[in-house]
């Protein structure tokens, strides 16, 4: 399995050093990552919104070692959420934020990424929009649904995400599946370890079913983030069970992947909203694409070798 592999390359500076030189690697990046500012991102928004599609923004970067490195990112999002204002596009755009970029993993990490999200979620909400909490492994997500439930106290439509390849995950959904509340159910980009994760492909698959399940039966609103054309025939399948209407859950995909797919679903009245990562620290991001489908792996390969 070469998915291990990449995940821990991932966490390399010797790699980080050697996959930013590569003559291939612009034009791979450039696949996934919507740009490097605001300023080139907002024309990939307003195109989507032309298609019918709708966007999550994810400004990447993860590699947070200081309280004014978190203070950088909030800052960030804050910038991105006056420019959707300015643009009228606050509706057709959600963000989406890893608490690790506003400092959940420094000292009192829990409480300084708190105060760091907060007014961004608060800022979001006053443009029409909201924000929705990433996950990531599995030992900082005690404190992200602890986080997403005291934001939901002011802001309850802020939303979180769920990952099909952890034991803990099916409780959890039948936790978060209440009114009101916003779930994104993907299948898991981190390594994990066997003692808490399945590690089999065909396992998650099948974890992701009973999860989407509890999800689609519940009151809440699920956000399917797959590109997996049978999951998202099962999603549809499901939906119908449950007497949901099209505008009553959405599919989430990934910028550059699968884009045909998106304006089918958006054709058959489905929401599509489409994951859309920008900024400079791209590489822990990049990475985890490479990791999740081996296609990508072989592109990335080929650009590199017909490159330079």
């Amino acid at each position: 399995m070469l998915a291990p592999v990449i995940l821990a390359a991932s966490r390399s500076d010797k790699m980080r050093r050697f996959i930013s030189a590569a003559p291939g690697t612009k034009q791979v990046v450039d696949r996934f990552i919507a740009g490097e500012t605001v300023d080139q991102v907002v024309p990939v928004i307003e195109d989507a919104a032309a298609k019918g599609l709708e966007v999550t923004l994810d400004v990447v970067g993860e590699d947070i070692t200081t309280p004014e490195q978190a203070a950088d990112a909030r800052d960030a999002y804050l910038e991105l959420i006056e420019r959707l204002k300015d643009l009228g596009l606050g509706t057709k755009a959600e963000m989406s934020v890893k608490l690790s970029m506003f400092g959940q993993s420094l000292d009192g990490g829990h409480e300084l990424a708190l105060a760091n999200v907060r007014p961004v979620v608060e800022a979001a909400a006053a443009i029409g929009t909201t924000v929705t909490l990433d996950a990531e492994d599995h030992t900082t997500l005690d404190s992200m649904f602890a986080i997403h439930e005291e934001l939901r106290k002011d802001f309850p439509q802020t939303g979180c995400v769920i990952q099909a390849y952890l034991f803990r995950t099916e409780d959890d959904a039948r936790r978060l599946a209440a009114a009101g509340s916003r779930v994104r159910i993907v299948k898991g980009a981190y390594k994990e370890p066997a003692s808490v994760a399945y590690q089999d492909k065909a396992e998650i698959d099948k974890a992701y079913v009973r999860i989407l399940r509890i999800l689609m039966e519940g009151e809440g609103y699920p956000m399917i983030g797959s590109h997996d054309p049978r999951l998202i025939a099962i999603a549809q399948e499901l939906g119908r069970r449950a007497g949901r209407k099209l505008d009553e859950y959405e599919f989430q995909m990934l910028y550059g992947i699968r884009s045909e797919e998106h304006l089918r679903l958006a054709a058959e009245g489905h929401r599509m909203r489409v994951y859309t990562a920008y900024g400079t620290d791209w590489y822990g991001y990049f990475m985890r694409r490479l990791a999740e489908k081996p296609a990508n792996l072989l592109f990335f390969g080929r650009s590199i070798l017909t490159k330079g």
